[in-house]
């Protein structure tokens, strides 16, 4: 190209571009008449429209949560005392029993005949003792019992002989084999009369052994009825009519149904919390609509060092009986309530990296604050630290709030009178009331 085309190139180019540049800059002297009011307040720092609320204060019901399985506190399983054949079943899976009720009977025939013949044998002996049979139950004296009169007659006869025979050895009237004779038969009296005390002490031992045995009988003819030992309903029935069944045979198993017993384990840090008379409640899956209530009843003294939990045991009235033993329940304990407890809405928080805070509206800035929270109500949350209770708070667009931003009220809320225009202590007030109701359930 030649010097004078490059300089004519050149020339356009340097045309064009100040041609580019002339609307730009009318643009911007044009921004320094009228229309460029906005650009001139924004020179300062712009202001973030925010909504507030105050702190609010409520009643907690404080709670420790809880798990656990309902189970039976008396169940029993039922065994027939004595062996036999089944005659009659008079229950079935799940019937109510009450105590003493008719569960089973068995053939009673083989036991009356045992009975009839303890009687017998009781019979005897009361016969040989000479009681009469007409209701006497003690046997009369040693002394009015036959055996005993006949061996201490013929202990006296033997005596009054012997006597006689001394005399007459005396006066040599009676030989030396005579006198032997009364002295040996004065001896054998004797002991047979030793020998009828002796029998009678043996059949009173056996009079009590009789009756014993009478008892025994009839007790056996009694358990051939098998009654409840306790109130339930019937889990399980393993025998059927016409089988025959031994000694100690379990029969049925009795489960109690009112009230359930709620087993459960406790965190050891909440050892100090827990007594008997609390209450808790909880749901089961099978009926997730209710919530069931109970009280502690026990609380187990030790620690398992395993699990470091605690065993707790609450009563629970299952009077219409949709508890059943074996549910699964979840739900709380309730321990104390706390009031004037400082709370805040959830949308007054704002949490980054772990770190809970909120923003103080003073004036038209804000100041963030560090808390530290607490339980969750629905959609309050606890404060334990951070917070004094009079503070205004902004609860929108905490993404573009930082310490020391300026603010503006939006039409949401207003600043109460200590900082700011406007005052929210009605709202406040409404807030209160409703977390204070709330704030008992789980």
């Amino acid at each position: 190209m030649t010097l004078r085309g490059w300089a004519k190139a050149n020339q356009s180019l340097i045309w064009w571009s100040a041609a580019l540049l002339v609307p730009f800059a009318l643009g911007a002297a044009g921004c320094g008449n009228g229309e460029s009011e906005p650009r001139q307040a924004a020179k300062g720092p712009n202001a973030v429209r925010v909504e507030v609320t105050s702190v609010q204060r409520i009643t907690v019901q404080r709670q420790v949560e809880l798990a656990g399985t309902l189970v039976s506190p008396d169940q029993a399983k039922v065994s027939s005392e004595v062996a036999g054949i089944v005659r009659e079943v008079a229950v079935e899976l799940g019937n109510e029993v009450k105590p003493g009720q008719v569960l089973i009977k068995l053939e009673p025939r083989e036991l009356e005949l045992a009975l009839r013949q303890s009687e017998g044998l009781l019979r005897q002996t009361e016969a040989q003792l000479g009681m009469d049979g007409s209701g006497q139950t003690e046997p009369p004296p040693d002394d009015q019992i036959a055996a005993i009169r006949t061996a201490s007659a013929n202990r006296d006869d033997a005596r009054a002989q012997a006597a006689r025979a001394s005399q007459l050895m005396r006066q040599g009237l009676l030989t030396q084999a005579d006198y032997d004779t009364t002295q040996t038969r004065l001896k054998v009296t004797e002991a047979a009369f030793q020998g009828a005390i002796e029998q009678v002490r043996s059949l009173k031992a056996t009079l009590q052994q009789r009756r014993a045995a009478v008892e025994l009988a009839q007790k056996k003819l009694s358990d051939a009825v098998i009654r409840a030992p306790i109130g339930g309903s019937i889990s399980e029935r393993v025998v059927q009519i016409g089988e025959y069944i031994r000694e100690n045979t379990p029969v049925v198993t009795i489960v109690q149904m009112n009230p359930l017993k709620l087993k459960t384990a406790i965190q050891e840090k909440y050892a100090a919390l827990m007594r008997p008379g609390l209450t808790a409640e909880f749901r089961v899956e099978s009926v997730p609509d209710q919530v069931f209530r109970g009280r502690i009843a026990y609380v187990s003294p030790s620690v398992d060092q395993a699990t470091r939990t605690f065993a707790v045991e609450i009563l629970v009235d299952n009077g219409d009986r949709r508890l059943k033993p074996g549910f699964f329940a979840k739900g709380s304990i309730h321990t104390q309530v706390d009031e004037n407890v400082l709370a805040v809405p959830d949308t007054a928080v704002s949490t980054l990296a772990g770190e809970s805070s909120v923003f103080v509206v003073t004036g038209n800035k804000v100041n963030k604050r560090t808390v530290t929270l607490g339980v969750r109500m629905e959609d309050t949350l606890e404060v334990t630290t951070g917070l004094e209770g009079n503070e205004t708070l902004a609860t929108s667009n905490l993404s573009e709030l930082a310490d020391g931003v300026v603010v503006a009220v939006g039409r949401g809320g207003a600043a109460p009178d200590r900082g700011g225009s406007g005052s929210p202590r009605e709202g406040g007030r409404r807030g209160r009331g409703e977390r204070g109701r709330s704030g008992g359930r789980p």
